[in-house]
């Protein structure tokens, strides 16, 4: 059973059909990339699952029940465009926001003062937001979206407006509570975080869901069969012919070969390896995988890659 499903969710606006049949399967204590170009449907998406606007048809189910308006407590929201009272002090705002969400004055304060020290900005506790750079209110930011502890989180391109530094720290935290088991959906338009920390994917494009499934799964189902070799030359007669396999490219040093090659689909690894080891050491093998931004780029565009 997934946490979170959505069933041929449909939603339409004033003609312009913004999801058709959209099925996703978020995995509980997984990160989910929810993936797609601008306008493809993601925001529409995000905010039927928050109950913020109903589908036309279909349904959203949170462990196999539907949902219902109670469920909005089990969620934290991050969104592209932020909302917080640039007038407020921070602290204040922050004590207010995480009130709505459940918390006692109490438990607020203690919860937030932790985060504020974790994130080193408790001398931005008296400042009003409006004094902060995008990056520091995007912290305050997603500290209040994750305050209440909620069992599912939504982060829709969580790293807008920080340095590759702080980027990595929030990206760290988000790892960390998937760790204490909370699930999270993970919008972004970068692919390399995507690699780096989603388990799962579901591409939208124009309005449906084209692709979907495990990254690693994924990436291999367009691998194009294409190795990188680096063998060591014992001597004698200098030959890479074979019929298992197509030499792109060679670069030799010294006693070294290096190759990109493609090999036959049908044929294994270990046959590969096998045959050059005969003549060759073979000092590392690495089979190139395509990664998520090619998947994205070709997926969306329409150019077909070879499926293995």
């Amino acid at each position: 059973m997934y946490f979170l499903e959505t069933e041929d969710v449909v939603k339409q606006f004033s003609g312009h059909l913004a999801l058709n049949k959209v099925s996703i399967q978020v995995p509980q204590g997984k990160i989910f990339g929810l993936l797609g170009p601008n306008g493809a449907g993601k925001t529409t998406l995000i905010r039927i699952i928050n109950r913020i606007t109903a589908p036309d048809s279909g349904v959203v189910r949170f462990n196999g029940t539907e949902s219902q308006p109670e469920d909005v407590c089990r969620i934290g929201y991050l969104p592209e465009e932020r909302g917080l009272y640039k007038k407020m002090k921070v602290g204040e705002q922050a004590i207010y926001l995480a009130r709505l969400k459940g918390l006692s004055y109490k438990e607020a304060r203690k919860r937030l003062l932790e985060w504020f020290e974790k994130f080193e900005i408790t001398s931005w506790w008296n400042r009003k937001l409006e004094e902060l750079s995008k990056g520091m209110q995007q912290k305050i930011q997603f500290i209040i979206t994750v305050i209440h502890k909620p069992e599912l989180m939504i982060f829709d391109e969580p790293f807008s407006g920080f340095d590759p530094i702080n980027a990595d720290r929030l990206k760290q935290e988000i790892l960390e509570l998937k760790y204490l088991g909370h699930t999270i959906i993970f919008s972004t338009h970068n692919m390399a975080s995507v690699e780096e920390i989603c388990d799962d994917i579901a591409l939208i494009n124009r309005s449906e869901v084209v692709l979907s499934g495990e990254v690693n799964e994924i990436r291999n189902r367009f691998k194009s069969n294409t190795l990188d070799v680096v063998l060591r030359w014992k001597g004698g007669a200098f030959t890479l012919d074979s019929d298992h396999y197509t030499v792109l490219s060679t670069k030799a040093q010294t006693d070294e070969i290096r190759m990109r090659i493609q090999k036959n689909p049908e044929v294994s690894n270990s046959e590969i390896v096998t045959e050059f080891a005969k003549s060759y050491e073979v000092l590392s093998f690495t089979e190139e995988l395509p990664s998520m931004n090619d998947i994205f780029i070709n997926t969306v565009s329409g150019i077909n890659l070879t499926e293995a």
